[in-house]
């Protein structure tokens, strides 16, 4: 669904109804040797074993009889592509696996625009959308080592672009909120129909199946068929504008007024004598309620043609649910076979509106003490994390400047080579949360947290990327915000408390961070016609939520 070049978020439109299918996507802009990261968006229902199927309930330790990814040649445009899928998806019907669980994957390049077709797949994806799943892993216990065996279990280093793509919560222990119970504690699927976007571009779909689960081929194929029936090849560009809406109101939790006092009583912790509170990441979610509803889809598109340099997009919605958006330029690792990189990225400043003025920001961050130290304990904390299943780790630059568009981070790399690539999800359950996103020490910091903030962080600064066979990729999800039908959007935003920080710069660093999503939004409406208009908006919202704890904290 891309053209020939660049990146694009694309849309499949069902001709019958002409009511768009959104298909989401997750890409990245290269950092150095940055890998793409990618998301997608599932139409089918968890809730009924009829449509899905639960890899999470199937016995880690047993494999799937088959792995397989099946490329066709290239043809020239999408609508032969999904002809060609239609085609080999019937060919699969008539000659079913001789397995009882597998996954299978086609895949049909497109040609580029020169006509010249690539038989040969790059590995290496910019962007991916997905619709459906062939199987999905959900559950509201914490993320655990047999979640990740059963996710294993369909993924190989034959097939590479077979890949499990979702988020974590930043603490499963914690009260699940309303507007997050969807996700549940971490949600990941193998899409079941997606388009991949790279130099030029690619239709695949896959289908798995277990009859150990109840999930047999037949119900797997039914499944896939009914996802491709609300696809077709009709794929148009998205605008990278949003109609802007009016925005009816907006408060935060905390209000600035509790979040000083929060703010004043994480700095006498931090200053008590004796106290092994170093850091603590104090957040905020701001509700915004607009007039009109706000499309997660144009947000992402938009996010991604202002913000998008050196930074992940992304955007997971299970089905009937709020959709988790977000534009993050943290890293949390990238691991190829044993290879693996991390980031660290704390301090935060405005870019200049001058060269000479950003230079002089940039100054003010490399030579402020309160940034260096918050910035030495995130630094610190991922090195001696990856140490314990690396070899040896290397930092690489020690100290330096990330800029982005709107702002400007303390930043340095971490590359090391694991013992083993089992250690993954000790890398994983070691790394989060990093003391960016949470604080140090981490226990302390997630106690202070979890009694000073009175709303659910869900999925933001938690873990959201993908595994693969030999490789995986996993973003923080900062700088980001959840989007819902009818009641606007969720803005979330966090900023470390060391000694010596300030309340009310704290709450700036709040306000420049969501100014990425703010700035979307038009100028709240006159007065008379606001007052005349919330009291409506109110009470419906009131009416349709009242047991929704989370929006009461935030009203």
């Amino acid at each position: 669904m891309a053209g020939a070049a660049g990146h694009c978020l694309g849309r499949f439109i069902d001709p019958d109804s002409m009511k768009s299918i959104s298909i989401i996507s997750m890409c990245a802009q290269p950092v150095s040797s940055r890998h793409s990261l990618h998301i997608f968006h599932c139409v089918n229902s968890y809730r009924s074993c009829s449509v899905s199927m639960n890899g999470c309930k199937a016995d880690p330790r047993l494999p799937i009889g088959t792995i397989e990814s099946r490329t066709f040649p290239a043809v020239p445009s999408p609508a032969l592509a999904m002809e060609k899928l239609h085609s080999a998806i019937s060919e699969l019907k008539s000659n079913p696996p001789p397995f009882n669980s597998g996954i299978i994957r086609l895949q049909v390049p497109i040609q580029l625009t020169n006509g010249i077709g690539h038989s040969s797949i790059s590995h290496n994806l910019v962007s991916v959308a997905g619709l459906g799943s062939a199987v999905f892993f959900r559950s509201l216990n914490p993320f655990s080592y047999n979640d990740w065996k059963s996710i294993k279990r369909f993924l190989s280093t034959e097939c590479p672009l077979i890949r499990a793509y979702g988020a974590m919560r930043f603490d499963a222990r914690a009260t699940v909120s309303s507007e997050w119970e969807d996700f549940g504690s971490f949600y990941f699927m193998v899409p079941q129909e997606f388009d991949e976007l790279e130099g030029s571009s690619m239709l695949a779909v896959s289908v798995a199946w277990d009859n150990a689960l109840s999930w047999t081929w037949g119900k797997a194929i039914y499944s896939l068929e009914s996802t491709m029936h609300l696809a077709s090849s009709n794929v148009v560009r998205l605008r990278k504008e949003v109609s802007r809406t009016f925005i009816l109101s907006n408060y935060h939790s905390p209000s600035k007024t509790h979040w000083d006092l929060a703010v004043k009583r994480a700095l006498q912790i931090i200053n008590r004598s004796g106290s092994p509170l170093i850091k603590v990441v104090l957040a905020r979610s701001s509700r915004f309620v607009t007039a009109t509803d706000i499309d997660p889809i144009a947000w992402l598109a938009c996010l991604k043609e202002a913000e998008g340099k050196n930074a992940y997009q992304f955007c997971l919605q299970p089905p009937d649910a709020p959709a988790f958006i977000g534009n993050t330029p943290e890293q949390l690792f990238h691991r190829k076979w044993c290879n693996i990189n991390s980031e660290a990225l704390a301090g935060t400043r405005a870019r200049g509106g001058t060269t000479t003025l950003d230079l002089q920001i940039e100054h003010d961050l490399l030579s402020s003490p309160k940034d260096d130290l918050e910035f030495t304990i995130v630094r610190d904390s991922i090195r001696n994390r990856l140490e314990v299943v690396c070899d040896r780790v290397v930092v690489e630059p020690k100290k330096a400047i990330r800029k982005l568009p709107r702002v400007q981070h303390l930043y340095a790399r971490l590359a090391g080579r694991l013992r083993s690539e089992d250690d993954e999800f000790d890398i994983l359950a070691s790394l989060h949360p990093s003391p960016a996103v949470c604080g140090f020490p981490t226990e302390e910091a997630r106690l202070l947290i979890a009694e000073s903030e009175l709303f659910d962080r869900g999925m933001y600064a938690g873990p959201i990327g993908w595994f693969g066979g030999g490789e995986s990729e996993f973003a923080v999800g900062i700088r980001s915000a959840l989007v819902e039908k009818g009641l606007g959007a969720l803005i979330y935003a966090g900023t470390g408390i060391v000694e010596g920080s300030n309340p009310t710069l704290e709450w700036d660093e709040l306000e420049l961070k969501t100014s990425q999503f703010t700035k979307l939004l038009k100028l709240e409406i006159p007065l008379r016609s606001k007052a005349e208009n919330l009291g409506t908006e109110l009470k419906s919202v009131l009416t349709t939520r009242m047991k929704d704890k989370a929006f009461w904290n935030h009203v």
